[in-house]
C-alpha cells in the first residue's frame, strides 16, 4: 500500500481503527476521521507508534452534519492530492428517534446520507487517482428490510433496529447504484457485512444501550476479525477489478433480493440528492 492514500470514517475505535492501523502497517498514508479531537489525536499517535508509519493523521467531522461532511471533503482535498481507498465505516443505532442538526432522522443521516454526500464530493479525487476503491460497510441487517419512500425517515413508525436495517439496505442500494455509475472509470464500489462485532455502536442510547452493548460484547467477534473483510477489499489484488459486490468473510455472497432493486436504488439516489442539496446528475447513470 506504499504510495496509496486511504480515508476511513469512524476510525477512532472498533473495526475502523483496526483497518486504519493495518493499512498504515502496509505503508499507506492514512487519514482517520473522527468527531472527538482528543480521541482522534490519541488514535493517530497510537497507530504511528504501533506501525512506525508517520504518514497517519486525522480529520474531524460529525457524519450526521452535512456542513461538517462538506468541510471534511474540502479539507481532505486541501491536504491530500489523491484518494486510493475510501472506507465508509462510521455507523450508529438510535433506539429512540432523534434528528440531526439538519433535521434528518439520525440513523439514516449517519449511516447513509453522510457517506452518500462524502463519496459524491470526493468522486473527482477518486477518479483522478484510479484505480481506486470505495468500500461501504453494511450489515446482514439489510436482509428483510424495506424502504418506504413515503416515510423514508421513519416519522410515522419508528423502531431503532428497524431504522438501522433500513439504513443498511440503503448502504447496499447506494453501493450497487454507485458501481453502475462508475463503470469504466477505474473506481470500484463494494460492500460487506463485518459480522456482529463487539463495539460501542449502541453506547449513545442510555441504560438500554449500555445493557445491549454488554450483550453484543459477549456474543460479538473481535474488532480484528470484523476488520478483515474491509482490509481485504482495500488491499487485495483478487478484487482489484471487482465492483458491485457484497462480501462476508472475504467471500462474495448474494445479498437480499430487495438490495438488487434498481428502481429503488435510483429513487434512493434522487431522494438522497434532494436531502443533501447535492447537484442532481453527478455521476450520471449509464444508459
Amino acid at each position: 500500500m506504499k504510495g496509496k492514500t486511504c480515508l476511513i470514517t469512524g476510525a477512532t475505535s472498533g473495526i475502523g481503527r483496526v483497518v486504519a492501523q493495518e493499512l498504515a502497517r502496509l505503508g499507506a498514508t492514512v487519514a482517520v476521521v473522527g468527531r472527538n479531537p482528543k480521541k482522534a489525536a490519541a488514535t493517530v499517535q497510537y497507530i504511528r507508534r504501533q506501525t512506525g508509519n508517520s504518514s497517519v493523521d486525522f480529520l474531524l467531522a460529525d457524519l450526521s452534519s452535512q456542513r461538517e461532511v462538506r468541510q471534511l471533503a474540502e479539507e481532505y482535498k486541501d491536504r491530500y492530492h489523491r484518494l486510493d481507498v475510501l472506507v465508509n465505516n462510521a455507523g450508529a443505532i438510535m433506539l429512540a428517534r432523534r434528528q440531526s442538526v439538519d433535521g434528518i432522522e439520525m440513523t439514516f443521516a449517519v449511516n447513509h446520507l453522510g457517506h452518500f454526500l462524502l463519496t459524491n464530493l470526493l468522486l473527482d479525487v477518486l477518479k483522478s487517482s484510479r484505480p481506486s476503491r470505495v468500500i461501504n460497510v453494511s450489515s446482514d441487517s439489510h436482509e428483510g428490510a424495506e424502504l418506504d419512500f413515503q416515510d423514508l425517515q421513519c416519522q410515522q413508525k419508528y423502531g431503532g433496529l428497524r431504522a438501522y436495517g433500513r439504513s443498511k439496505l440503503a448502504n447496499m442500494l447506494f453501493t450497487y447504484e454507485l458501481a453502475r455509475r462508475l463503470e469504466g472509470t477505474g473506481v470500484t464500489a463494494n460492500t460487506l457485512h463485518p459480522g456482529v462485532v463487539a463495539t460501542n455502536l449502541l453506547a449513545n442510547n442510555g441504560l438500554a444501550g449500555r445493557v445491549l452493548n454488554l450483550f453484543v460484547r459477549v456474543i460479538g467477534r473481535s474488532a480484528d476479525k470484523g476488520a478483515r473483510t474491509i482490509t481485504y477489499l482495500a488491499t487485495s489484488t483478487d478484487v482489484a477489478d471487482v465492483t458491485g459486490g457484497y462480501f462476508v468473510n472475504e467471500t462474495p455472497v448474494p445479498s437480499s433480493q430487495g438490495s438488487y432493486d434498481e428502481d429503488a436504488a435510483l429513487r434512493l439516489w434522487r431522494a438522497s440528492e434532494e436531502l443533501t442539496g447535492l447537484e442532481a446528475g453527478g455521476g450520471a447513470r449509464p444508459e
